[in-house]
């Protein structure tokens, strides 16, 4: 099992370094999916992480200019690990101006990635700093466990507004209450409601535009008979769509979620190469 890695493009290393600082804020914990072309980072919806779950692809061939695994069998070319993300993003961030930065899996006590970042300097000889990460590597019989989540038979799927719009609505809102209802419909209109005893607030999206979705199977399409004035509900933990609003450090080429009626909310963000699932559970 053999994984390296090295990025020399200042602009990748700055994109690399913002993904994984997003990941950062979504996850203590996650998983790290290496396979020939791509990237994943991955949060299984154990009940430990309050029922999210998270997955976010990312081709290497955009992002570094050197990338060699050799997974744990020929057939199974593929290596899992379980590492803190956090730990990754502050290595990163030492490489702000780095000539290069190269990534390894090693083991110096147990297993390791370990971040070499080379710094410029002014003499001839290179000053380069290590950073070893602890991981642990993932057996294969429990690869299972990390499989894509499929995504769910919604009842409305719908563009999302500006996320910092969204972000500074769900922050007011969150003082005053845990719990965030998100409903919308097939006319392109989102509602973010909170209600207490005291109070209740609602803040009203027009005009968003609801995605073009085609099922493989005509039969599944749930929307097609669809009052699109019907809104359809999530109530979710106020905490968690703000964790997700807030660790987005690019705003997204597109961003959409999917709700289905009462069970969950699945948030779909792409930008360039990068595609990030999160998935939320409604509370009843």
């Amino acid at each position: 099992m053999r994984f390296r890695a090295k990025i020399v493009d200042i602009a990748c290393l700055n994109h690399f370094t913002r993904v994984i600082t997003t990941i950062a804020k979504l996850a203590k914990t996650c998983t790290l999916r290496l396979t020939v072309d791509k990237l994943y980072f991955i949060l299984t919806d154990k009940v430990a992480n309050g029922g999210v779950s998270m997955w976010c692809e990312l081709s290497q061939g955009n992002f570094f200019d050197e990338f060699q695994m050799e997974g744990v069998a020929a057939e199974h070319n593929e290596i899992y690990l379980e590492l803190t993300p956090e730990n990754i993003s502050r290595a990163l961030k030492t490489a702000q101006n780095a000539k290069t930065v190269k990534i390894k899996l090693t083991n110096k006590h147990c297993p390791c990635l370990t971040v070499a970042v080379e710094l410029p300097s002014l003499s001839s000889s290179s000053r380069i700093v290590t950073h070893d990460i602890p991981v642990g590597v993932i057996p294969r019989r429990l690869w299972h466990d990390f499989r894509e989540p499929s995504v769910p038979d919604f009842d409305v799927s719908i563009y999302l507004p500006v996320l910092k719009t969204m972000k500074s609505v769900v922050e007011r809102m969150k003082n005053l209450s845990n719990y965030i209802v998100l409903e919308a419909n097939l006319n392109g209109e989102m509602n973010l409601k909170i209600e207490t005893d005291l109070v209740s607030v609602t803040t009203h999206f027009k005009g968003l535009g609801n995605p073009p979705w085609v099922s493989e199977d005509e039969s599944q399409n749930s929307t097609e008979d669809r009052d699109p004035e019907s809104m359809a509900e999530a109530r979710i933990d106020i905490r968690k769509l703000l964790q997700l609003l807030a660790g987005q450090q690019v705003n997204p080429t597109k961003a959409l979620c999917n709700i289905v009626s009462k069970r969950i909310v699945h948030f779909i963000l792409l930008h360039e190469e990068v595609s990030l699932q999160y998935f939320i559970p409604a509370l009843a």
